[in-house]
């Protein structure tokens, strides 16, 4: 029998990383329209590397073939790519739009990410009353109401506020009070409000405060001080020495507005100022938000993914998350100049629905400002990084003794509060490279049926909801927040019920620790339990056991106060609420005519049917709520 000849055995070896993830780009290329659009890179898991947008959806791709001309970042991202999604979009600026919202939903982890994506306080007024209230207000903006902001803290919108009572007197409280009282409260007597709720001032001379108080909000009030002293003159002249003084004090708190900026440009009515500073490979932004000519405050951001970036493409980054969900002023002020700032400031305008500039300005008071606010950008970042240094020397101690690979970039601690079971409330913080992360704090209510001191019910609860949504946020294709390390409060049983939860829910990649009051519950003796350990104690000195005190110690104080919280709203909450069809607005009327819950369960049917905004049914419904041996 001939023997066949030898043959050269086939290449098995599997094709590097690089080589296979540009033939998985390839591969979607074959699909990819000349037109433009936002892709996706995804990974082996279906999680979401990278996010981009394109003129040409096929040429830009097309460029991620070519491994060896890409920075390493890039590279490390082509490796790891195993398919490709697309949207397309009628145009570029659409494009850049849509690139924004995917970065900020799905956090790629090659994308530049804005990590503080807090919402900002704005100044409402409502519209259709006879006496609109002006307030404070975060979060999305009703359309009965005229806005000013945002502000960049709470404080600088509570600053304003409280000024604006002293110079206009318009009112701070809900239409519900508004209607409900007969005298005037305390603000009248400080000189904060005009009382129209006991109509101290008329409707006409009301409307006339709430036009001058839009004109300064709108940077409309170049004659306001001049009116006023006229006014003040024209009392003094009638001898009515008491309205001189109001007026007086008026002045004198328009002054005080005027002058509690930092800075107030009058080369800029409504802007934002953005600036970078770059240092030890990583960067700060510094956003001043000027409106009518006025600065409403700064905040500093710490985007992300930026080692490698210029100063141009991490603002064209933020700039695009950022305004995301919030609308842009006309004008944008950067230190740097921005890639494609022309097709971004079309962007934005699409979104503001007027025009949107975005300027580097070189010279003059607008140069001023974005040095001014680069400067704020260095020394915000130089304190954070000397901040980050103690810590990153804590996380690293903290790795040495949980046996992590590196050090943890996100600590998750888990507490529950109740009083023998009622009100239970299950709470989760966080902690990191930056210290105590609040925007990353989670409150549970306890939805389940616990038994009283059943904290390990409670605890299996919130780590369901806690993972089950994470492993849905994964199986979607975007990327959520995983732990390094989860830290609970216990000894070995509690350690062992989290660990089975742990593992009935198929999370086996994150490394659980509890840690246990030492003897007679004194601080600095504690035990720990982790996996491949016996149980272990740190020297009563360390840092790294101070520090997870601390972490320990936040998680319970949480806890506590989320409770606490829940308890006094659970007391102040009516039987009202309890009845089938009494929503807030007949919950109001009753309580309007009755005064309390009480006085609405001792009233006879006849007076609930002729409450006003209660049918006969509504009627008969608390009636017999209240009486339920009624026959009706």
């Amino acid at each position: 029998m001939t023997e066949p000849p030898d043959v050269p055995a086939p290449d098995t070896d599997p094709a590097p990383p690089s080589v296979r993830g540009a033939d998985a780009i390839r591969n979607a290329l074959k699909t990819m329209p000349l037109s433009p659009g936002v892709y996706r890179m995804l990974g082996e898991k279906g999680e979401v590397l990278y996010v981009g947008k394109a003129k040409v959806l096929k040429n830009r791709v097309t460029a991620y073939t070519r491994v060896a001309a890409l920075p390493e970042r890039l590279r490390r991202m082509v490796a790891l790519t195993v398919s490709m999604e697309i949207v397309t979009t009628h145009t570029e600026a659409e494009a850049l739009l849509l690139e924004a919202n995917y970065i900020k939903r799905m956090k790629p982890r090659f994308n530049i990410l804005l990590r503080d994506d807090k919402s900002f306080p704005w100044l409402v007024m409502t519209c259709g009353h006879d006496f609109p209230q002006i307030a404070k207000h975060r979060g999305k903006l009703d359309a009965d109401t005229e806005s000013w902001g945002p502000f960049a803290s709470a404080w600088a919108v509570n600053q304003t506020l409280t000024l604006l009572q002293r110079v206009f007197l318009l009112r701070t409280c809900t239409d519900s009070v508004l209607a409900s009282r007969t005298r005037p409260c305390m603000l009248y007597q400080i000189r904060r409000c005009s009382a129209p709720c006991d109509d101290r001032i008329s409707q006409e001379d009301y409307a006339r405060l709430v036009r001058q108080a839009r004109d300064f909000l709108s940077g409309r009030d170049s004659s306001l001080n001049t009116t006023m002293a006229q006014e003040m003159e024209q009392a003094a002249a009638t001898l009515d020495y008491e309205r001189a003084a109001v007026i007086r004090d008026r002045i004198r708190a328009l002054a005080a507005l005027r002058e509690s900026s930092v800075i107030n440009p009058s080369s800029i009515r409504d802007g934002d100022v953005v600036s970078v500073w770059q240092e030890a490979g990583q960067a700060c932004i510094q956003v001043f938000f000027v409106r009518g000519a006025r600065n409403n405050g700064n905040r500093a951001y710490f985007p992300a993914h930026t080692q490698e970036e210029t100063p141009g493409d991490i603002l064209a980054a933020f700039l695009g998350q950022f305004y995301d969900d919030k609308p842009p002023p006309a004008l944008i002020l950067v230190n740097h100049d921005v890639p494609e700032s022309g097709l971004l400031a079309e962007a934005l305008s699409l979104k503001a629905g007027r025009k949107v500039t975005i300027l580097q300005p070189q010279r003059g008071e607008r140069r001023e400002v974005s040095a001014h606010a680069e400067l704020n950008a260095r020394e915000a970042l130089q304190r954070k990084l000397a901040e980050s240094a103690g810590q990153a020397r804590l996380l690293a101690g903290v790795a040495e003794v949980f046996s992590l690979p590196e050090p943890p970039s996100r600590i998750e601690v888990y507490d529950n509060s109740h009083i023998m079971g009622a009100h239970p409330y299950g709470v989760m913080i966080v902690g990191g490279p930056e210290g105590f992360d609040r925007r990353a704090y989670r409150k549970y209510g306890i939805k389940g049926a616990i038994a009283p001191g059943d904290d390990f019910a409670m605890m299996k609860e919130v780590l369901r909801r806690r993972f089950g949504r994470a492993l849905k946020e994964a199986e979607a294709g975007e990327t959520p927040d995983w732990p390094d390390l989860l830290l609970i409060d216990g000894g070995a049983g509690q350690y062992s019920a989290v660990r089975g939860i742990l593992d009935e829910l198929g999370v086996t990649d994150v490394t659980l620790a509890a840690i246990a009051k030492g003897p007679d519950r004194d601080a600095g003796r504690e035990w720990f339990f982790t996996a491949g350990k016996p149980p272990f104690q740190l020297e009563p000195r360390d840092p790294v056991l101070y520090y997870l005190q601390r972490l320990r110690d936040e998680a319970h104080r949480f806890a506590i106060t989320t409770h606490r919280a829940g308890r006094s709203k659970a007391l102040v909450t009516s039987e009202l609420d309890e009845i089938p069809g009494i929503g807030p607005g007949r919950k109001k009327a009753l309580l309007h005519r009755f005064g309390s819950a009480r006085g609405v369960k001792e009233a006879g049917l006849t007076d609930l049917e002729a409450t006003k905004g209660i049918s006969r049914e509504i009627a008969r419904t608390v009636y017999g709520h209240f009486h339920p041996d009624w026959s009706g």
